[in-house]
């Protein structure tokens, strides 16, 4: 699979619809919103805050003051420290939402988009919450358009009623930064821009595969000259402006004009879609991008995906909930009473989990275990805010494997001196 820029890492993280028949405008606002948002983010960041889950004894001479860890399997655990204790996890619950997604969704699953033209001649794009739908892919669905004979677009009408969220999810804290994100059913470049801010204070798209579009100067201007990649997401009305804008520009570079306007809008229920793109990546490859980059807006579409999977479109954070909660009940129903989780990334401080729930995750996650980044000739995830510092994956020994974790909730972050001791501990126990 093809990772463009938008698929460099992340910093580590510390809607109403409208009607049919309005064109979409940025409002005035927009841009001292989103620095404001900026602002802001970048202050709630740095306040931080500390978890205050249960401690516990400390653990190798003071090393873990506040957390708990474990090496082996669920059934046989080799070293372990504060097992049954709830801990914040950061970013490893990642691996929770994937197993759940893996197993619900399909290995092979993959997103889909619609394309519906009425007939005053216009284009519906309606969103089912791929996280991949990037440039490359809108490119090559124009040129799909194309090919089944578009010659041309009155609107472009833009529907996302495949999500409904009350709220941007837990642990978003409203800024800028690509981190923060929002969830949304239809979107592009995993809701973010990135561009050069020129020392004129004009701006470029700051990678080939995306033209120059009017939002990039409209949110970026008055920013620092040099490159910027932020996310365009906490304005709700930037994220249907930047969709249509892409696939317009794309349209009409490839001799597709768009006459009429941009605007929001239900695909009308009695046509048939002319064309359903389908995500170029498996289930697996998201998933690995997703562990790789600790990309909390996948982990988010993914979660959302769960539970309208399950439970029926249009998707809510509620059902999200539910069907992960609902598939650790059935498929692991000792992890079910230790896992709370109110999103799926790991960003919110209100996700807790036991080592030895974790450790039971692990063993089932073990077929998919190439999918999580590769350290060392190890498989581990890390996690990182402000006073959380984990790690979860697979330790190698003679033979094979073992499942470890390590979540620590305190101020020093010791988890690497934790895992050679665990590392050393494992080689001395086989």
């Amino acid at each position: 699979m093809h990772l463009s820029n938008h698929m460099l890492p992340m910093p580590p993280s510390h809607r109403q619809r409208q009607g049919s028949g309005l064109s979409l405008r940025l409002r005035p606002l927009c841009l001292a919103l989103l620095v404001i948002l900026w602002s802001a983010g970048i202050a709630s960041g740095a306040a931080g805050k500390h978890c205050a889950n249960p401690c516990g004894p400390p653990a190798l001479d003071g090393l873990v003051s506040c957390g708990g860890y474990g090496v082996g399997s669920s059934q046989s655990v080799k070293l372990g420290h504060n097992l049954d204790h709830p801990y914040t996890p950061a970013s490893i619950l990642k691996i929770v939402t994937a197993l759940a997604a893996l197993e619900i969704l399909g290995p092979d699953f993959r997103f889909e988009t619609r394309f519906t033209v009425n007939n005053q001649g216009d284009l519906f794009i309606q969103g089912f919450g791929d996280p991949m739908l990037d440039s490359e892919a809108v490119l090559a669905i124009v040129k799909s358009l194309q090919g089944l004979g578009l010659k041309q677009v009155h609107d472009l009408v833009l529907d996302d009623t495949a999500f409904r969220l009350d709220a941007k999810g837990d642990g978003n804290e409203g800024s800028l930064n690509p981190y923060d994100a929002n969830n949304t059913a239809l979107a592009v470049n995993f809701n973010t821009i990135n561009v050069q801010v020129m020392a004129d204070r004009s701006v470029v798209s700051a990678e080939p595969q995306t033209p120059t579009l009017p939002i990039m100067a409209e949110t970026c201007k008055i920013l620092a000259p040099g490159p910027q990649r932020i996310n365009i997401s906490q304005d709700k009305e930037c994220v249907p402006k930047y969709v249509g804008q892409l696939f317009k520009a794309m349209l009409v570079n490839n001799t597709i004009p768009v006459h009429g306007t941009i605007r929001t809008g239900a695909t009308p229920a009695n046509l048939a879609p002319i064309f359903v793109h389908r995500s170029q990546a498996p289930l697996t490859e998201v998933v690995r991008s997703m562990l790789r980059y600790s990309n909390n807006y996948i982990a988010n579409q993914l979660f959302l995906s769960v539970g309208a999977k399950r439970y029926g479109y249009p998707a809510e954070w509620s059902k999200g909930r539910r069907a992960v909660r609902d598939f650790y009940q059935i498929r692991l129903p000792s992890v079910a009473p230790a896992l709370h989780l109110v999103e799926g990334s790991g960003l919110s401080r209100k996700n807790t989990v036991t080592p030895a729930a974790m450790l039971a995750v692990l063993d089932s996650f073990r077929p998919y275990a190439e999918l999580l980044p590769a350290k060392n000739s190890q498989r581990i995830k890390t996690g990182t805010m402000e006073g959380v510092y984990s790690l979860a994956g697979y330790l190698s020994c003679e033979n094979g494997s073992k499942s470890f974790v390590i979540i620590l909730n305190q101020r020093n972050n010791t988890r690497d001196e934790v895992l050679e001791r665990l590392e050393r501990g494992n080689r001395l126990n086989r």
